[in-house]
């Protein structure tokens, strides 16, 4: 590491003694009084069901910390507000975690409202819970204050490594959507054009090539980083209305090429022949080929999740089959070798800083085995190999570790000037140098293409 450059069945609520000090009546009773208020809007005895046992198991988890709220009346509330459980994203300028604010209805400015009132209450009691209990508050990622995380995916069998699929053709195109011969099936419905697809290549060691290219050299795996629902039949309505939402910005925006939401289903958000605005400064390589800044190089593939640092397989198993699909067709249409598939936070850099890792969504867990893929993650960095690029303090509290990648590319630098008989900082500062002079030349061409291009000429 370099040192300035680091980067069922039945159920029942369980009893418990009254609550002295207020004449309050036995907390069990309470909740069941708050449960029944709630529930009795919903019309549905299935869906009814699911509620109120989705309530009892919450109310395991949650009665010992509103039981030490003194006040009745409070406590009362507390019980029936925390039927909203799962509204935590309504608090968010933008509920698809875009960086771009959303316009907020009435509706959800008064819901965010009262999850407001109730994440000060909460706080209250979780105070004097602390005090009566002789504990300490709930940590951030108690269920008092994070959503349900996302069910986890089973793995697929793996596939053959870096093979590329047999054949994968178009069977059937109808009014919005498309089905393939692998199984996939693409919603087309909400698919915008953009900006036309167009790049340079730069050589090692021979810099820019002099004509551009317009076909998708590689895919670049993403995760949307929205809020996400508990993954419960009870939730179904918001996990559309979520995924509703969410391609509407990425619509307006023109993020990504391709979305998966929670239940598998393929959108089509920017036509393939059409630059997305999914990768931002970034660097990959194959062979002596090197492309800088992807959006217009790579198809943005991005599942709806948070990549929650890696710690688990944060999609479903429906993701990662409709995934493995997806990656299959564009693979064969495009003849992408396996090695131009790879994720977001294995290329993200912040070139001011010299740094990798600006965004880590995928900077660990992804599952390239079962995508036939080869492993990423243990492949030489190229920003740190071909560019010097380091990490800082940030980066390892996230990570605790850089992937395996990094510390090969860091050897290879290390070795390179030895060889050589120049310091480290000396190598460093010349890769440095190349590439601030690559993402010159790559800015010449595109302020070039744009003068062509109000000029009337073609592309």
């Amino acid at each position: 590491m370099w040192a300035g450059a680091r980067v069922g069945s039945d159920v029942e609520v369980p009893k418990r003694p009254a609550h002295g000090g207020d004449g309050a009546v036995d907390s069990g009773e309470e909740f069941v009084r708050a449960l029944e208020a709630t529930s009795r809007g919903i019309r549905d005895p299935v869906a009814k069901l699911r509620y109120i046992r989705s309530s009892l198991a919450r109310h395991r988890r949650l009665d010992r910390l509103v039981r030490a709220v003194p006040w009745s009346p409070l406590r009362h509330a507390l019980y029936r507000w925390l039927s909203l459980e799962g509204l935590r994203h309504l608090l968010s300028s933008n509920p698809n975690g875009g960086s771009v604010p959303l316009a907020t209805s009435t509706r959800l400015t008064m819901l965010a409202s009262r999850l407001a009132t109730v994440s000060a209450a909460l706080a209250v009691a979780g105070a004097v819970a602390a005090a009566a209990l002789h504990r300490t508050p709930p940590r951030q990622d108690s269920p008092v204050l994070a959503a349900a995380p996302p069910t986890a995916a089973e793995p697929l069998p793996a596939l053959p490594r870096g093979v590329a699929p047999a054949g994968v053709w178009l069977v059937e195109k109808g009014e919005g959507s498309e089905q393939y011969s692998n199984g996939l099936r693409i919603d087309t419905t909400a698919a915008v054009a953009g900006e036309p697809r167009r790049f340079h290549v730069f050589h090692v060691p021979g810099g820019i090539a002099p004509d551009a290219e317009s076909r998708p050299a590689g895919i670049l795996f993403h995760t949307t980083e929205s809020d996400i629902w508990p993954l419960q039949a009870s939730f179904n309505e918001n996990l559309r209305d979520s995924t509703t939402r969410l391609l509407r910005y990425l619509q307006k925006s023109r993020v990504y090429h391709y979305v998966i939401d929670r239940f598998g289903r393929v959108f089509r958000v920017v036509e393939e022949d059409s630059k997305a605005n999914h990768a931002g400064n970034s660097i990959w390589a194959h062979g002596d080929r090197v492309y800088l800044n992807l959006n217009h190089a790579f198809l943005g593939v991005s599942f709806e999740t948070r990549w929650e640092g890696g710690r688990a397989l944060p999609i479903t198993q429906a993701q990662l089959a409709a995934g493995r699909g997806l990656a299959e067709y564009l693979r064969t249409r495009y003849e992408i070798p396996a090695e131009m598939c790879v994720t977001h936070g294995l290329t993200s850099v912040n070139p001011k800083k010299r740094l990798i890792g600006h965004h880590l969504d995928w900077a660990r867990g992804f599952p390239f085995e079962a995508f036939g893929l080869p492993d990423q993650y243990a492949r030489p960095a190229p920003s740190v190999s071909l560019f010097g690029f380091g990490y800082d303090e940030g980066f390892v509290r996230v990570m605790g570790e850089p992937w395996p990648g990094v510390r090969e590319a860091e050897k290879a630098v290390a070795d390179e000037a030895a060889k050589s008989g120049r310091t480290l900082d000396e190598v460093l500062r010349g890769k440095r140098e190349l590439y601030d002079r690559w993402v010159l030349e790559q800015s010449r061409e595109e302020d070039l293409r744009g003068t062509r291009t109000a000029d009337g000429a073609s592309r």
